[in-house]
């Protein structure tokens, strides 16, 4: 089994992220960004591929999700990981390009580390990292 997080080539930590969002656009985008600031990144397009993937390797140490997304919304990814033992501390970034502040509200009472509206900026993205370090 891989370690949580590795070393990158500047020295920096390398974090696992796990970007989930049923737009091929966005999760390239999302990717993009965060290999910029040198973190490994797989991406899936649906909460029910994240799920099968996190259960073949449960190493990651964020996941990036759309909220609006068919099978599983972002949301209900975010219930199925806080419930369970093996993935509950796996801090869960919802993204949605609404501006929903009861959507918002429910997310992080829900769990959810934060909540990012779309397009994500690298500032957003700067941010998180930040805070996780």
């Amino acid at each position: 089994m891989a370690s949580p997080a590795g070393t990158a080539s500047d020295g920096t930590r390398e974090l696992h992220v796990l970007a989930v969002d049923d737009s091929s656009v966005d999760r390239a985008v999302i990717g993009k960004l965060l290999r910029h600031f040198k973190h490994r990144v797989t991406t899936v397009e649906n909460g029910v591929r994240a799920l099968e993937l996190l259960g073949l390797d449960p190493v990651v140490n964020l996941i990036i999700t759309d909220y609006w997304m068919p099978e599983m919304t972002g949301f209900e990814l975010l219930k199925h990981i806080k419930d369970s033992k093996q993935l509950k501390d796996i801090p869960v970034v919802i993204m949605s390009s609404e501006n929903e502040p009861t959507r918002i509200k429910m997310c992080l009472e829900e769990g959810a580390a934060d909540f990012l509206l779309k397009p994500v900026q690298p500032s957003d993205v700067s941010r998180l990292f930040d805070w996780m370090m």
